[in-house]
């Protein structure tokens, strides 16, 4: 090789006769690769250099392409012999010998590529294995239930899911397939028969209440109020029974039949404030009565509270109905006076029983005989020394003498 300050027909890699023949250097020894008669030797040499820097740019976008994977193993191989045909025999200054050992240095990175995209690929396929096996058992999962409002938007996500994944061997993906589209195909079934049950059902429920909404249009303009309002509860109840119309005409049907209702109710209430006005001075009378009436409570003259109590239950029923309102705490206040007169009545009753004076008076005189005798019997057991039977007897004694006294207590209060 020449130094750097070799004349321009001299490059390191290379250089230009006097023929001008160019020659490449290499470790064989020198090869022609061109000829430049009668030109600038210098320029011939930048020629072949420059061809040899656009080989060694290709072999450094090559392997940048390479160590960045965005070749497959194929594309790599085709990419390598490509280069390789392009450096072998070129036209070019350089260190071209170098320039192929770097090309072949590649050649084994074929091989990593396809273990790697291999490995890659059985990856790909086992998860490919998984997530089929699981969309097909969800959808099949989704085909065994009820779930038809979101079942349909599930089974697409899963459809469009499956798109995405690598195929298996066929044999495989075929046997999932099968099942994944059987699975869509009878939950499809089941749903058009569940809603075509659900039109039918809608339709009975709208037929069923378009003879409501007449019943109940019917019925508006009465004033039987009573039974009326009684027969617009039942036809409530019937109402939510029938189920849902179809949502079209639901609410209209509602509007329709609420319609007819209001129109009884706003007369009927209407009617009821025009009484309860009427009523307010029955209600005023009442209360006058009950001022007397609770007059009578505590009760300490029994009959004189019950002549009193049937005057004034006369006077009562004279007086007429008071507003609704009213009628729970008038007919409260009434019944609590009787209540207190009836006890009353109960209480001496029970006083003056003479069956139980009778009773009472038995046993005080039982009791009295039954603690003579056993005073007879304790005199006689002291006088003797008995006294493991006197203190028997003392004992007795002692428990028929408090039974006489609460014995006598009661005959009292009956006396």
């Amino acid at each position: 090789m020449t130094s750097p300050e070799a004349s321009p027909a001299e490059h390191p890699w290379g250089r230009v006769a006097d023929d001008g023949k160019v020659f490449l250097r290499t470790a064989d020894g020198e090869r022609e690769i061109g000829q430049w008669p009668g030109g600038d030797p210098a320029e011939a040499i930048a020629l072949y250099v420059n061809r040899f820097v656009g080989l060694e740019t290709e072999v450094d976008l090559l392997e940048k392409r390479l160590a960045g994977g965005t070749l497959g193993p194929d594309d790599a191989e085709r990419a390598i012999s490509t280069v390789r045909d392009q450096v072998e025999g070129a036209h070019a200054l350089g260190d071209l010998d170098g320039l192929m050992l770097r090309v072949e240095a590649l050649v084994p990175t074929i091989e990593k590529l396809r273990e790697e995209r291999k490995a890659a690929r059985e990856e790909r396929i086992a998860e490919s294995l998984a997530a089929k096996t699981r969309i097909v058992e969800t959808a099949e999962k989704l085909a065994g239930g009820t779930d038809w409002r979101n079942g349909a938007d599930k089974l697409r996500a899963l459809l469009d899911e499956w798109k995405a994944l690598a195929r298996l061997d066929r044999k495989t993906d075929d046997e999932l397939w099968h099942r994944f589209s059987a699975a869509r195909t009878t939950y499809t079934r089941h749903r058009k028969t569940h809603f075509a049950d659900v039109h039918a059902d809608r339709e009975r429920a709208k037929s069923v209440k378009e003879k409501l909404i007449a019943e109940a249009e019917a019925l508006s303009s009465s004033t039987e109020w009573g039974p009326t309002t009684l027969k617009y509860r039942d036809l409530m109840s019937k109402w939510k029974a029938a189920g849902a119309a179809p949502r079209a005409v639901e609410d209209a049907l509602w509007g329709q039949f609420r319609a007819a209702q209001d129109v009884f109710f706003s007369a009927r209430d209407a009617a009821n404030a025009a009484q309860d006005e009427e009523f307010r001075a029955n209600a005023a009378i009442k209360e006058g009565i009950l001022a007397e009436a609770e007059k009578l409570v505590p009760v300490t003259d029994l009959d004189a509270a019950r002549r009193a109590m049937a005057d004034i239950s006369e006077r009562w029923e004279a007086a007429g109905k008071v507003p609704r309102d009213r009628i729970k705490d008038l007919e409260g206040r009434l019944r609590a006076v009787e209540s207190a007169i009836r006890s009353a009545g109960e209480r001496e009753w029970k006083r003056t029983d003479p069956e139980k004076s009778a009773r009472a008076d038995d046993m005080v005189a039982m009791l009295e005989k039954a603690i003579a005798d056993l005073e007879s019997d304790l005199a006689d057991a002291q006088s003797s020394g008995d006294t493991k039977a006197a203190k028997k007897i003392e004992e007795n004694l002692n428990a028929r003498r408090e039974f006489l006294a609460m014995a006598q207590k009661a005959a009292d209060d009956f006396s």
